[in-house]
């Protein structure tokens, strides 16, 4: 949590960041009211925020149902008294008040007013906030714009969610960009719902704020160009899209569950509990210690930076799986971030690594890889935007989230030889092959891939 030091002098906009999700939100507060945009699933900090400053939480704007976490709203919303706000066109079935051009929230001695960007979704609203006597704006744009980029509009395709398909939603991003945003004044602070990282843009800047102005001069998307040119450079090479986005779009629709009491409700079992067949282990522990030794067929899934955005990846929506750690901590830990994305319900058990681990897997010998690569089927699981520049020749590209699903494809009359950008991927890799391919001799390249990556380049 850190305060915006742009902040005029009659506001406090305070910014709530995860890394874990590259997600921005906010509070608002003017005098004893905030207002609360995009919250993530814990809403204890805005809570905290609210009591320390003695003011009271009266609005929870949300942007658009987003795709990427699970957001507190709705639990906010009934804990406060606090009254939603979002785009009628989000139809949403929580009890809110219609937030669209027009429309505008009194907060203290300042104003919020709802601006239709559609664009990155269909319903996405952006919050101008209007200070008249700090004559200061600043505008919450969701994921409509971000610093050094816009929102993708390639996620609401599914039929579960809209069916909406993904150039005229671009065609619509370039009408709010041109028409709404890139109209209002050059000083106005711009602060989005996303940073770097986020899978919900492809070039996202390092910074976490901007100002309309900066972003006319240094954004790529809102250079002069035609609709057709920002359509066709807007679409190329987005990033994958995870299992879990078109879920937890339909999850915010409706709101989600108090977010203490479903991780109070997630079934704690004894280290060595029976496992139900055909159901998922996903073992969070470091690659070293399951390397040493695991359960069979468990999947490497490290508790990491980015844990819960690759868990959201691997498994999907409606699949259970059991989550292991190795202290109670680290448990508690990783179950927080699987509510993040809403998927603490798909938990059909969480346990302690048991002292019985008869599985063991190996790192691969650098050496001999890097003397004889051809001696190795070679599995390349990055993303597809990652690998315009090849490691290895003849490698097979998988990129991990869809590796469980085909895993058959793999050679298995040679090693096979598992890498990704950095390590962390690679693990999970290995661990998925080694439970769908049982016969095959199966090896981790972990972070060595970065010295053949350094020789590829030269």
């Amino acid at each position: 949590m850190s305060p915006l030091p742009s902040s005029p002098s009659s506001v406090q906009i305070q910014q709530f960041y995860d890394k874990g999700l590259a997600h921005a939100s906010y509070a608002i507060r003017c005098g004893r009211q905030v207002a609360i945009i995009d919250p993530a699933r814990d809403p204890q900090p805005y809570y905290d925020f609210a009591d320390e400053h003695e003011a009271d939480i009266i609005a929870v704007i949300e942007t658009h149902p987003h795709a990427d976490f699970v957001s507190s709203h709705l639990e906010i919303a009934e804990e406060t008294d606090a009254t939603i706000y979002c785009s009628k066109l989000v139809k949403a079935t929580y009890p809110h008040k219609n937030f669209d051009d027009g429309d505008r929230i009194h907060l203290g001695a300042v104003e919020l007013h709802a601006i239709n960007t559609p664009g990155h979704s269909p319903d996405s609203i952006s919050v101008l906030l209007i200070d008249e006597m700090a004559q200061t704006r600043a505008v919450f744009t969701g994921d409509t714009l971000f610093v050094g980029d816009v929102g993708r509009p390639d996620l609401r395709e599914d039929q579960a969610v809209g069916g909406h398909q993904r150039e005229q939603l671009a065609a619509q991003l370039y009408a709010s960009t041109r028409n709404k945003l890139m109209a209002l004044p050059p000083a106005t602070r711009v602060y989005p719902a996303h940073g770097p990282g986020s899978l919900c843009g492809k070039t996202t800047s390092t910074e976490l704020d901007s100002t309309i102005g900066k972003e006319l001069k240094t954004n790529y998307a809102l250079q002069p160009m035609s609709q057709d040119e920002f359509i066709r450079v807007l679409l190329e090479d987005q990033p994958f899209m995870p299992k879990y986005f078109s879920h937890d779009v339909v999850l915010n629709k409706q709101g989600a569950l108090p977010f203490e009491d479903s991780i109070r409700a997630v079934p704690r079992l004894q280290p060595d509990a029976y496992l139900e067949t055909g159901i998922p282990i996903i073992d969070t522990r470091p690659a070293a210690q399951f390397r040493e030794g695991h359960l069979r067929g468990a999947i490497n899934l490290q508790d990491g930076g980015k844990f819960e955005t690759w868990l959201g990846s691997i498994i999907g929506p409606k699949e259970q799986f059991y989550l292991l750690a190795d202290s109670q901590i680290a448990l508690d830990a990783v179950i927080r971030k699987t509510a993040k994305i809403g998927y603490e319900i798909n938990i059909k058990g969480a346990f302690l690594t048991p002292r019985d681990l008869p599985a063991t897997s190996a790192l691969a010998n650098i050496e001999h890889v890097r003397e004889h690569p051809e001696d190795f089927t070679i599995v390349d699981i990055r993303n597809r935007t990652e690998t315009k520049e090849s490691i290895f020749a003849d490698a097979h590209l998988i990129p991990l989230p869809e590796l469980r699903e085909r895993a058959h494809e793999v050679p298995t009359h040679k090693p096979i030889l598992v890498h990704c950008a950095g390590g962390y991927r690679s693990a999970a890799g290995a661990s998925i092959l080694q439970a769908a391919l049982p016969n095959a001799e199966i090896y981790d390249l972990g972070e060595a891939v970065t010295e053949f990556q350094k020789q590829a380049v030269h």
